[in-house]
């Protein structure tokens, strides 16, 4: 009899270059009804909206500080738009500014841009008892 090893990291859900590049695509119309998503895609992108459940690590490394960048605003700007997306302190724009603050490219602006447009209270920050 033997026993199974569980990988949390296992059960993550895997960013495919196809959903990036959609995604950065809707990072760039950001001012277009649904951000130019048809419906079904909204619905099928909404699993990458929490991140524990979403392995962000590998392809933010593969990004431009400019294409991080246009993810959070995207991601902020969709958890309030679409049903579904609202992540609280599961929300991908945590970890994509944890990322461009290691890169020492936050700009300084961000934060007040990110506070002006949601009411999630976790933004950009995370929650306090994740970081303790």
């Amino acid at each position: 009899m033997s026993v199974e090893s569980f990988d949390p990291d296992a059960a993550k859900r895997r960013v495919s270059q196809k959903d990036l590049s959609r995604l950065l695509e809707a990072a760039g119309a950001l001012d277009d009804p649904n951000f130019g998503l048809s419906k079904a895609e909204i619905v099928d992108l909404a699993g990458l909206a929490r991140h524990p459940e979403v392995d962000w690590q590998a392809p933010l490394a593969a990004l431009t500080d400019a294409d991080i960048i246009a993810l959070l605003r995207f991601f902020t700007l969709a958890e309030g738009a679409f049903a579904g997306w609202n992540a609280g302190a599961k929300s991908p724009v945590i970890v994509m500014a944890a990322a461009l603050r290691q890169r020492g490219a936050y700009p300084a602006d961000l934060t007040a841009w990110i506070k002006a447009n949601t009411d999630n209270r976790f933004l950009p920050y995370g929650n306090l008892m994740d970081r303790l």
